[in-house]
């Protein structure tokens, strides 16, 4: 954690977001998969925040930002993350999330795209058959019990470390088993994307890859050669990191040469 880094809370939507900040320049907001926090299932950022404000957020019930009496939603997420930003005072901001936070992400580009500069998505389908069919039927498996199974992982000892509320576990587990299980398909949506997207996936994914392909070519990309120049490139990019999977593809070494590149062009 940088030495200069601001610990605070924003109140956004009925809830009290927290937040972690440090570094300087543009901003950037980084969004933790499910079950996480702003310092699990958190790309390495060191990197980015050496030419950037790096904004950490932890969302709706997860770390230290509390729950509240609403459906746990990507599209509300969104919502909450575009009123941070007008709350911050950020202007044009850059967004990337990983799997929960990437769905968050993907929401946020569609909703509000005047707030936004450029949009990292890691690990995260435009549509819920995007994940492989074994994969959606433990999803559908998901539920209260899951809770239980759960507490003998880092993911529940994380919770009780930072959680305001600890006994919510049960409720949180629940609430995003609904979530998962909830059936979406954003196509359209994606394809009247207008912003710079980065696409970033595993080689042994959650996600198929080639839901990940249509995910560019939705974006304009894939769809011709581009040149001897490069003259025919899109805005968007599409990358694969291998020997991961999406599981621990945020840890990977290799994220970040992938990632700040992109941020950091003009």
């Amino acid at each position: 954690m940088a030495k200069d880094t601001i610990k605070a809370y924003a109140s956004v939507n009925g809830l009290k977001m927290y937040y972690e900040s440090f570094g300087t320049g543009h901003p950037v907001i980084v969004l933790h998969g499910g079950f996480g926090n702003t310092g699990l299932f958190m790309p390495d950022v060191t990197d980015l925040a050496k030419n950037n404000k790096v904004i950490l957020v932890d969302l709706q019930g997860h770390g230290r930002t509390a729950d509240i009496d609403r459906p746990i939603v990507a599209d509300s997420m969104a919502n909450d993350i575009a009123a941070l930003i007008k709350e911050l005072k950020l202007g044009k901001t850059s967004v990337m999330g990983y799997s929960l936070g990437g769905l968050v992400t993907i929401r946020l580009a569609i909703q509000h795209p005047e707030l936004l500069d450029k949009v990292v998505v890691i690990s995260s389908p435009f549509k819920r058959k995007g994940w492989y069919p074994d994969l959606l039927t433990q999803q559908d498996q998901m539920g209260s019990a899951t809770a239980e199974m759960l507490k003998q992982s880092p993911l529940y000892q994380s919770y009780q470390q930072q959680a305001p509320k600890p006994g919510d576990w049960t409720k949180l587990v629940t609430k995003m088993a609904v979530a998962i299980q909830r059936d979406y398909d954003w196509s359209k949506e994606v394809a009247g994307i207008r912003l710079p997207v980065l696409l970033v996936a595993a080689d042994a994914d959650g996600v198929m890859l080639e839901h990940m392909v249509e995910f560019y070519k939705l974006l304009g990309g894939g769809l011709k050669d581009a040149g001897w120049d490069g003259s025919g490139r899109v805005a968007s990019q599409l990358a694969i990191i291998p020997n991961q999977t999406h599981y621990d593809l945020f840890t990977s070494p290799l994220l970040p040469g992938v990632i700040v590149p992109f941020i950091n062009k003009k």
